[in-house]
């Protein structure tokens, strides 16, 4: 068997605005009813996660993981600038308390994407005000974190960046994104430096962001390597060297990308896609974990997301199978990795893309919320109960 140390957080993970329903706070809420939006679908009542939490996080536990990942939301805690609601941190304590209660260790995210729309309207991350507003924010939910292990200020500030720098937010893939806004970068890496020193203000806490590596492949062809350094570093290995010092980096693989000395090049014809167009490719784990390691200088990982969106649950299975292999390897040549956390807990709303791409281990009724346990769940349950695979 394919063993993991003892100890080992095996999870699911997810984010406050993809799961919980109507986050109406949220600029993310602002876009999806924008008119000429290119969103296809509101998030609506997503999977009313904000309600039936108790049972999705039993379901998790009941399966056989130990670890549960989600985000706290910005946008329902300070609704207006200045006005922190009691009830939505009462809430989000409920929630980090129901996960322990069940078995499961808590990760929290403080921002996954979404900020109020207050934050957005008064300059966003480029307000001169920004890296304070955050800190600020840090402090008001710091009460809530007493005892939570692994804390993740901003989930994939490589993709808000560009984002920032002109992404449209139909296109959250890794093939021809633009430039990132670097000041916006900038930005955010002194909100979380900032944020970080907060947290650690309370015994235990272990504070770090979580960065989508895009394993980047070189075509081989003349100059393809030094375009590949040119197009990743503000994309992705900037942020896992600015990692270095933090108690951990979490790490967010799906799948690669192909640089030629023109740049990125689209996914072949003749590969498996999934449901979002990415390329099957259970080995990105595996490379996300080893650049992050390297780059950092030996930060402690912790995968935060992983998986894939299909219809055919088989393949989940099989892809999660190929990550972990993939993962086994890396911590066999001394890497040190705390845990993994499979995106996604539950179908959920893929921003952009609606609710087609599912990345779930557990489906829901649109209609009645009833929640259907997908194999998938099981077999990493049952991973997880064992310690390894097989």
């Amino acid at each position: 068997m394919l063993a993991f140390p003892e100890g080992f957080l095996w999870g699911a993970a997810t984010a406050a605005h993809q799961v919980e329903g109507n986050n109406i706070g949220s600029n993310w809420w602002v876009m999806e009813h924008a008119e000429g939006t290119t969103i296809v679908e509101p998030s609506g009542d997503a999977a009313d996660h904000y309600h039936r939490y108790p049972e999705d996080m039993r379901l998790l536990a009941a399966a056989g993981l130990n670890s549960y990942r989600f985000s706290i939301e910005w946008a329902r805690i300070e609704p207006e600038r200045g006005h922190v609601s009691r009830a939505a941190l009462d809430h989000y304590r409920r929630m980090i308390d129901t996960a322990r209660e069940v078995g499961l260790d808590p990760t929290v995210t403080l921002m996954h994407f979404t900020v109020p729309r207050w934050f957005q309207d008064d300059g966003f991350w480029r307000a001169a005000d920004a890296v304070d507003l955050f800190a600020r924010y840090t402090e008001t939910v710091l009460p809530l974190l007493e005892g939570v292990g692994y804390v993740c200020t901003i989930n994939e500030p490589n993709i808000a960046a560009m984002l920032a720098g002109g992404e449209d937010a139909a296109n959250l893939v890794a093939y021809g994104l633009p430039n990132p806004d670097l000041a916006v970068a900038d930005t955010l890496l002194a909100a979380h430096r900032r944020s970080s020193e907060i947290l650690h203000s309370v015994p235990g806490i272990r504070a770090g962001w979580t960065i989508a590596t895009q394993a980047f492949h070189s075509t081989g062809e003349p100059g393809a390597d030094e375009k590949l350094h040119e197009y990743g570093h503000p994309r992705d290995f900037w942020y896992l060297e600015q990692s270095a010092g933090d108690d951990f980096v979490g790490v967010q693989a799906y799948t690669r990308t192909f640089i030629g000395p023109d740049g990125p090049r689209p996914v072949a014809e003749d590969v498996e896609t999934t449901l979002t167009g990415w390329e099957f490719f259970p080995e990105a784990l595996e490379l996300g974990v080893r650049s992050a390691w390297e780059l950092s200088g030996g930060v402690p990982v912790l995968v935060t997301e992983n998986g894939i969106a299909t219809a055919d649950d088989t393949r989940r299975i099989a892809y999660t199978r190929g990550a972990l292999e993939g993962l086994h390897r890396a911590m066999a040549d001394g890497i040190d990795v705390r845990g993994y956390q499979h995106w996604s807990a539950l179908d959920n709303y893929e921003w952009a893309s609606g609710y087609r791409p599912t990345f779930g281990l557990i489906a829901f009724d649109r209609e009645t919320f009833a929640r259907t346990p997908k194999p998938s769940l099981g077999w990493l349950g049952d991973v997880a109960r064992r310690g390894g695979l097989d």
